[in-house]
């Protein structure tokens, strides 16, 4: 499996494929311009902001950080319909873990009655969450709160 490199969707069938880049639908294959320029921002500057980021407060409680990016994945279904997401956002331990519960809950209770993803992609999307809500946080800033950086640098136009 393979996933987008705007959002960080899981690509199953289908996608978008611009030179090196992979995406998932046309609104994230729009940002190949921005992940161009994201590639062109020096590490140690993309590292600088994400101390920043990470050292600052939480955006969703204003609590204390430290700040990272967490991801909760969902899944519902309706009979032949079935629907799958991972949300990332940046926010605190607490914050994220909060959300990954809900996630893991939603999909516990909705996730199964579509048929076949529906029982596929249930006990996916509660395993990556009780993983995310169990991975010890490091001392540094994640790659995915790195990239988020980067990413944020390359849509304001700053490149140092």
């Amino acid at each position: 499996m393979t996933s987008c490199d705007s959002c960080g969707t899981t690509i199953l069938f289908g996608g978008k494929t611009l030179g090196s880049y992979r995406f998932c639908s046309d609104r994230c294959a729009a940002q190949a311009a921005t992940l161009n320029r994201a590639a062109q921002i020096p590490a140690d500057v993309v590292r600088q902001l994400a101390r920043l980021i990470r050292e600052g407060n939480c955006p969703v409680c204003d609590g204390p950080g430290p700040v990272d990016l967490h991801t909760s994945h969902q899944v519902y279904s309706v009979l032949i319909m079935t629907s799958w997401q991972s949300n990332p956002r940046i926010s605190c331990r607490s914050c994220g873990v909060k959300a990954q519960a809900q996630g893991a809950l939603l999909s516990l209770v909705v996730g199964w009655w579509g048929i076949p993803w529906g029982i596929v992609m249930t006990p996916v999307q509660i395993v990556r969450n009780l993983v995310g809500m169990t991975r010890a946080p490091g001392i540094e800033p994640s790659p995915e709160l790195e990239k988020v950086a980067r990413t944020m640098m390359a849509q304001s136009g700053r490149t140092s």
